[in-house]
């Protein structure tokens, strides 16, 4: 092999283990996945876990990946011995990482790497994580927008261009790349999802889902509103609509009837108040009386989600639900009910068992609370 050719290999070598952290700083699994060989094989001793193939890399990544609060990783370059279509190598990492359970601290490790010459390009064999030295004393720091300063100098929730709002921090649409993770873990996690363009997309789909005759329960939604949809299921002929019906019950005389009515439609359309890039869905309530049907009551449950509910984790999610999404309802319920709202009740759907009940529309475009 001449020195131009070693060179190159050297190269693209390092560009791998490269991608590899961006990979998992992203949160990316199929990218990450896809830097092995199909029969390639990632082993942490020290854990322990031993993933084999791509399928399995990807999968295990999901699980380990919504553990996160938070996770930094600093890969730092190694050794590289090439020998024609085979190379081996390390990479020395220092990482400090936060779980959602409180389990934290800082390491130091090194990855003992196999890598393979494929038509895709150099691709790991083997990645072998070894555990050099590990600090579990609680960290001082925080991720940004959490509990702690988002530059040097600057106070909690402040940024370089004044003080951040966490209305300002939970309205903004989330990027594509954000957007596809959601999607990603999403289906990992048995839901069916689809990313829709906009919300008359889902004013479309929805009436290509939902049969023609089935009972269907609306939640009280802006989303809903805001798009139509629930003008279209509850004003049409087209459905028995619920909402309408049990308006006009006698909550005194007919509870059990509107117990009944709302937990156990045909189909349940609603919104939530965020949806994690590790595929969870999170749905607060003041009542309650939209859970049941969300939760399995319903024989199919649709969600019409806007970009803005994208947030990385079940912390920041619950978050979003107090700081964001309550001040909003809250102003809402005073002005259609003469009183305030409350978070009684929350939901969190971290998977579907039974494939094809629950579906979800996820929007590019921010739309409701």
């Amino acid at each position: 092999m001449n020195d131009f050719q070693e060179v190159a290999d050297r190269v693209e070598i390092e560009a791998l283990r490269g991608e590899f952290t961006d990979a998992v700083m992203m949160r990316d699994r199929p990218r990450l996945a896809a830097l092995f060989t199909a029969d390639g094989v990632l082993r942490m001793p020290d854990i322990p876990i031993e993933l084999v193939g791509r399928e399995e890399i990807r999968t295990g990544a999901e699980r380990l990946q919504s553990r996160w609060d938070f996770f930094v990783q600093n890969s730092h370059p190694g050794t590289i011995r090439i020998e024609g279509d085979t190379a081996t190598g390390r990479t020395y990492m220092q990482e400090i990482a936060r779980t959602l359970d409180g389990i934290e601290g800082m390491n130091f490790a090194i990855y003992h790497d196999t890598y393979r010459r494929t038509a895709e390009g150099w691709r790991f064999a083997e990645r072998v994580y070894e555990i050099r030295y590990i600090d579990t004393t609680p960290l001082g720091g925080s991720a940004p927008g959490v509990n702690g300063p988002v530059h040097s100098g600057g106070q909690a929730g402040e940024t370089a261009t004044g003080t951040a709002t966490a209305t300002d921090e939970f309205a903004a649409p989330a990027s594509a790349e954000r957007l596809d993770r959601a999607i990603t873990a999403l289906r990992a996690n048995g839901f069916t999802a689809e990313l829709l363009d906009h919300a008359s997309a889902a004013r479309t789909r929805i009436k290509e889902l939902i049969p023609e005759g089935a009972s269907v329960f609306t939640g009280a939604s802006e989303t809903l509103r805001l798009s139509g949809i629930a003008q279209d299921i509850e004003a049409g002929d087209h459905y028995e609509a619920i909402r309408p019906r049990v308006l006009t019950m006698d909550r005194a005389t007919e509870f059990d009837e509107i117990r009944r009515l709302v937990a156990t439609p045909d189909v349940c359309v609603a919104s939530v108040a965020a949806v994690t890039e590790t595929g969870s869905l999170v749905i607060a309530s003041g009542s309650g009386s939209q859970l049941p049907a969300s939760s399995g009551g319903a024989g199919h449950a649709i969600w019409i989600i806007g970009a803005q509910k994208v947030v990385p984790d079940l912390r920041a999610a619950l978050r979003r639900v107090e700081e964001h999404s309550l001040p909003l309802e809250n102003k809402r319920s005073l002005a259609a009910y003469g009183q305030p709202s409350a978070i009684n009740k929350l939901l969190v759907l971290n998977a579907e068992p039974y494939p094809g009940r629950c579906t979800v529309l996820l929007l590019r475009e921010a739309i409701g609370f």
